[in-house]
């Protein structure tokens, strides 16, 4: 039997040091940190996280994506925001399959999504500043273990 793996994925916090602070110090167990996209912080401020190019990160140079192989799976992370069309995911879905990821990760609407549509699970944090859908910021939790996959949506509370 393996161990599990705990990643935790953000996105959108829009130059919000404390939020990405205190996942940091709050998950300080975590194996991985995910950030997709729309920091709008300097490289120097996100170390230790695996960060994608959003569409607000203006003055830095992150990858437009990522490709992440953790436990048994691999993680396709990207903003999304050239993707995303009339919350299509099929263009996500296209680049998962070409770049043979069962797991896509994504930013960029400010809504918590977890939806698992032909053989690929599309996961995204939602934001940690500001959800447009009028639900708390949030984030997520994965827990990978052997081929189980465990996602649980965390919601941050300013101070």
């Amino acid at each position: 039997m393996t161990r599990s793996i705990k990643v935790v994925i953000v996105s959108d916090n829009h130059g919000d040091l404390d939020a990405l602070t205190y996942v940091k110090e709050k998950h300080f167990d975590a194996d991985y940190f995910i950030h997709c996209g729309d920091a709008a912080l300097p490289p120097y401020l996100l170390d230790g996280f695996a960060v994608v190019q959003g569409n607000n990160d203006l003055y830095n140079s992150f990858p437009p994506f990522r490709v992440l192989e953790i436990g048994n799976h691999r993680l396709y992370v990207i903003h999304g925001h050239h993707d995303l069309f009339f919350g299509s995911l099929s263009q996500l879905k296209s680049k998962a399959d070409l770049n043979h990821c069962n797991i896509v990760c994504f930013g960029h609407t400010h809504s918590y999504q977890e939806i698992e549509a032909e053989g690929v699970l599309f996961l995204n944090p939602g934001s940690i500043h500001h959800n447009r859908d009028g639900s708390k910021p949030s984030y997520m939790i994965v827990t990978f273990h052997d081929d189980d996959i465990k996602v649980q949506k965390m919601t941050y509370e300013k101070t």
